[in-house]
């Protein structure tokens, strides 16, 4: 069975969330909150606008958005849990930003030679 969503409604599949904190302990399922983040997995044709036109989303199948903790209505579909919601619901979209190269330190200046006292430069003229 296929789902469309209608008018500005979004489709999403919420992101898997890591079960291991940053300290190594695993979190049990019971314990998790519902991750904030999912893949659109389908869009709406968009709203209408005031003269009756078509208004695009700015969401497209396969971004990874952020959307609020209560946000949306959820339906089970074959199996996977889902998530209706408007267009206006998602807060943010996530995009992969290229890793950077790690800049190179700056090299320390070498320190300056210290001058020679007058007396000891006299002497290794001679």
């Amino acid at each position: 069975m296929k789902l469309r969503p209608l008018n500005d409604r979004v489709l999403i599949k919420r992101a898997d969330e890591d079960t291991k904190s940053a300290g190594g302990i695993i979190i049990p399922d019971t314990a998790q909150e519902k991750p904030m983040q999912g893949i659109v997995m389908g869009v709406g044709p968009g709203t209408r606008d005031e003269k009756g036109d078509r208004v695009a989303p700015a969401v497209k199948d396969g971004d990874r958005v952020l959307f609020g903790k209560w946000s949306g209505t959820e339906v089970t579909l074959g199996g996977d849990e889902l998530l209706i919601m408007n267009e206006s619901d998602i807060m943010a979209v996530l995009t992969a930003k290229p890793a950077k190269k790690a800049a190179k330190p700056a090299k320390a200046a070498k320190p300056a030679k210290k001058a020679k006292p007058a007396s000891k430069a006299k002497k290794a003229k001679k």
